[in-house]
């Protein structure tokens, strides 16, 4: 742990109740230790880094996943480009097979090489059925993250995530949402996860360039995961990952979210309203900005008067609960607007 974080609560023996009823009303982060420590692959991961990778590859039905690669001068940290319109690696389609092979091979000053995001069910079908979540519902579909040693800049993800390491080990770095004025972000549309990443370095912060920052390290939180140990991370707190050996492995579920009536469409979700508000409302005169804040302030984030307590029990609108049916006509509006 970094000299002067503070620690992430931490949690040991955690069930489906203790997350429900202890963990998720709090809307902090927190260590679950050995959440699992159950799973097939930890156990293998036990007894070494090639007995998972084995065990890995035994699923493996040679789909080409999303990989991203970056040359040994980036050091591991993938970034944006030094101009800021693009990023600092390659993008390409690996087996997942040939890469666990690499990544068991590489020495010093190798390339950094990640899969990202790969859908579980489709990179290794059957793998979900022997290594099951057991603090949420079936249906929230996980995905996989391996790679070598590396470290993603601090980001927030737009629905909540459960993330488990299970090969390698995973140092997190957090800090609170309100830290986002000192955490110097970067510009969203060339964003290398596709949310805006800060722009500090977080293992050479150059505090007289990013003055603040010191600010965001004072309310950070911090904890290194070991196969088995899983971290809770509420949207949309912001995370720093850094990958610490030569082969590392994190299974992720996302999940909340407004569910829409599309198949095979994620929920809604708070930063598509970001996105969007940034692009009707950022580049207003003050006043109309100010006038917007307040329609904000009263009819999403309730700061004053309850905008419902003048109207009649059961009754269905936006301000208060969506019918089914309102909600697909209100998602097609939207949509239709938006095309």
């Amino acid at each position: 742990m970094s000299e002067g974080l503070s620690p992430i609560r931490e949690w040991s023996d955690v069930d489906q109740t203790c997350f429900e009823q202890e963990i998720l009303p709090l809307n902090q982060p927190a260590v679950m230790r050995g959440l699992a420590n159950h799973w097939p692959i930890v156990q293998k991961m036990q007894e070494s880094a090639h007995a998972a990778g084995e065990y890995l590859k035994s699923f493996d039905k040679g789909n080409p996943l999303y990989t991203i690669l970056g040359s040994p001068e980036i050091e591991g940290r993938f970034f944006y480009s030094d101009d800021l319109t693009g990023v600092n690696f390659q993008r390409t389609r690996g087996s997942l097979s040939v890469i666990v092979d690499q990544l068991q091979t590489l020495g010093e000053h190798a390339p950094a090489i990640a899969i990202q995001a790969a859908e579980v069910e489709e990179a290794l079908p059957g793998f979900t059925g022997e290594n099951a979540m057991p603090l949420l519902a079936p249906e929230i579909r996980p995905t996989l993250w391996m790679g070598n040693q590396a470290l993603v800049a601090p980001h927030y993800d737009v629905h909540d995530n459960i993330a488990c390491v299970v090969m390698g080990e995973r140092t997190f770095t957090l800090f609170p949402p309100e830290q986002i004025s000192n955490l110097y972000i970067g510009p969203t549309l060339n964003a290398p996860g596709g949310v805006p990443i800060s722009m500090v370095d977080l293992n050479n912060p150059d505090l007289e360039t990013y003055p603040r920052f010191a600010d965001a390290l004072a309310a950070a939180q911090q904890a290194t995961l070991q196969p088995g140990d899983a971290i809770f991370i509420p949207t949309p707190w912001w995370h720093a990952v850094q990958s610490l050996a030569d082969i590392n492995v994190l299974i992720n579920y996302w999940w909340g979210g407004v569910p829409v009536p599309a198949a095979n469409t994620r929920p809604l979700s708070p930063n598509h309203s970001l996105i969007h508000s940034m692009m009707t409302i950022a580049k207003m005169s003050p006043d109309q900005r100010e006038s917007w804040r307040q329609f904000f302030n009263y009819l999403v984030f309730q700061t004053g008067e309850d905008p419902t307590a003048h109207l009649p029990d059961g009754l269905n609108d936006l301000v208060t609960n969506l019918s089914p049916e309102q909600r697909q006509a209100v998602y097609q509006l939207l949509k239709d607007q938006l095309n």
